[in-house]
């Protein structure tokens, strides 16, 4: 797989809900209604916007963002497309 698809639906009460989903290629409709597309195999940003805002396009930000929520999808992602994957830990803070 090589993109990383996300959708942005309103529920009626007004809360955002969220799907995420992987693909081999970018559909019409993709383009038109995701908000976020990530092509793992070039490490870019297709598309990255909420509603009418648009997102910058940092690839690494937003694939960091994303790896907080789906850490096997986007980990599987890079090494689907050729590239090593290593995962900072988290430093713990200074006992002194």
């Amino acid at each position: 797989m090589r993109y990383f698809i996300v959708y942005y639906f309103q529920k009626a009460n007004g809360k955002l809900d969220e799907n995420a989903t992987i693909a081999k290629q970018v559909k019409t409709r993709d383009i038109q209604s995701a908000a976020v597309i990530l092509d793992f195999k070039e490490c870019k940003v297709v598309k990255a916007s909420l509603r009418d805002t648009v997102v910058p396009r940092d690839f690494q930000h937003i694939a960091r963002f994303y790896h907080k929520h789906y850490p096997h999808i986007i980990e599987s992602l890079f090494r689907e497309n050729g590239y090593e994957v290593t995962v900072e830990k988290p430093k713990s803070p200074d006992p002194s």
